[in-house]
């Protein structure tokens, strides 16, 4: 990569660059220009690629300039500034030979006062994210023609009258309500919350338009206010967020139900072109008219058809009343048929069933079982009376024979010790031990003197 000299690049010459001598002379130049330089931006679109090396861009309300970091200035750097905060860098100009593009190399980069706005606006991003006040399925359509449109922006700036101006163009008479509020500085956040609210809740609106022109972080901080984007969010009416540039976003944008890229665009989303809607109106309604005329004349063609076809009525009805009366008399006689079988099956039914009446066998059974139990009952009645003489007769033999029965005439019974009936005399000693059961109670005692017996009658 020779040295510069400084000659003129576009002087007529002979000599012709290729595209790669173009950029390399181009870098030389750029290089050697301007050296290391400072450079103070927002930033915007950061990413750190897995070689270590962090893209971004440093924009301002104008201009969007890309710019690296490599590695080893990334490593030095430590944590690197959140998106979206003013940053200053020092680095050198140089051109990406590969894109033909100019960009910062950037050596060293500190974050600048718009820095705690930065990170203010992310966690408060992340808070209103949680809560699902970004949440797609929330937002809302805007109306086709809106019978009013309400304005909340400051009176004097350039974001007015560009949305006056379009709404003029495409269909001036859609009333137009504007609330003047500052949008920008301290009390800008409530004054746009007074103007959501009055507006949205007047009942005039259908649709609310909340903007403002360009600037920088701190100019649109109003509408990352967290009580402004809670009032976009809360409005009855649908919003259009419309702040800054195209690349300006703030969280009003996030929580409108449509952002616009700028107020400009916002005046054309709110209402068609009336000129266009005429054209359309034309169109459709020549359109509708052909249709209704091809419509009628086929609705006659076919009725002029159907009218042919059709036979009077009363022959109709005729036809049919007759043949209603042919069902009717085929029915009856169907019927009188079928009941006339029934009532032949009935009887020969009542012939069978008399024919096997179980009543009579039933009767016959009855009149023997009770025969039967009245011989049983006079054969017990005699069984019974035999029964009791027999065991009246045996009670008697039993008294006679009771050894009892002969005690209670004054008799009594001796036993031994080992308790054998003494019969004799001869079976007692002196000084043997007796017992003499009565016919009540009984007793012991001792033999003092034993007698033979005077005759040898029997005992009884």
């Amino acid at each position: 990569m020779g040295h510069y000299s400084g000659q003129d690049l576009f002087a007529s010459s002979a000599e012709v660059f290729s595209v790669s001598e173009l950029a390399v002379r181009v870098r030389s130049l750029l290089e050697e220009r301007f050296g290391l330089v400072r450079v103070s931006g927002e930033l915007s679109g950061l990413s750190v690629a897995a070689s270590g090396h962090a893209y971004f861009s440093l924009k301002d309300e104008r201009t969007s300039f890309p710019a690296v970091m490599f590695r080893q200035a990334v490593n030095r750097a430590g944590a690197l500034p959140a998106e979206g905060e003013e940053v200053e860098c020092l680095g050198r100009l140089t051109l990406y030979q590969a894109r033909g593009r100019a960009q910062l190399v950037v050596e060293s980069m500190t974050a600048r006062g718009a820095g705690l706005l930065g990170q203010r606006f992310l966690r408060l991003k992340a808070k209103l994210t949680e809560e699902g006040l970004f949440a797609p399925e929330r937002k809302r359509p805007l109306p086709l023609l809106p019978k009013g449109i309400g304005v909340v922006t400051s009176p004097t700036g350039a974001a007015i009258r560009d949305i006056l101006k379009i709404l003029d163009q495409r269909f001036p008479s859609v009333p137009v309500l504007i609330y003047p509020a500052r949008v920008q500085g301290a009390g800008a956040a409530a004054e746009i919350v007074r103007g959501i609210e009055r507006l949205g809740d007047g009942g005039e609106c259908d649709v609310l338009i909340v903007g403002r022109g360009g600037g920088s972080l701190e100019d649109l901080w109003a509408f990352n206010e967290e009580e402004v984007v809670r009032a976009v969010v809360a409005s009855s009416v649908p919003v259009i967020s419309a702040v800054g540039h195209e690349i300006d976003l703030v969280l009003s944008d996030l929580a409108a139900d449509v952002r616009a890229p700028t107020p400009t665009a916002a005046a054309e989303m709110v209402v068609p072109d009336r000129e266009q809607l005429r054209e359309q109106w034309a169109r459709r309604s020549e359109a509708l008219a052909r249709g209704l005329r091809l419509r009628l004349v086929e609705a006659r063609r076919h009725l002029a058809e159907m009218s042919h076809r059709m036979r009077d009525p009363r022959w109709v009805l005729a036809a049919h009343r007759m043949r209603l009366d042919d069902i009717v008399r085929s029915g009856q006689t169907a019927l009188a048929g079928r009941l006339a079988h029934a009532r032949r099956a009935l009887g020969d039914r009542r012939l069978e069933l008399a024919a096997h009446d179980p009543r009579p066998t039933l009767s016959l059974a009855r009149s023997r079982l009770d025969n039967g139990n009245r011989r049983l009952h006079r054969a017990l009645d005699a069984s019974l009376r035999e029964r009791r003489l027999q065991l009246d007769s045996g009670r008697a033999m039993l008294s006679k024979l009771n050894p009892l029965s002969v005690l209670a005439r004054g008799y009594s019974v001796v036993s031994r010790a080992d308790g054998r009936v003494v019969h004799h005399s001869s079976e007692l000693a002196i000084g043997d031990s007796i017992a003499v059961r009565l016919a009540q109670g009984s007793f012991r005692g001792t033999v003092d003197q034993v007698s033979e017996p005077e005759s040898k009658e029997p005992h009884d």
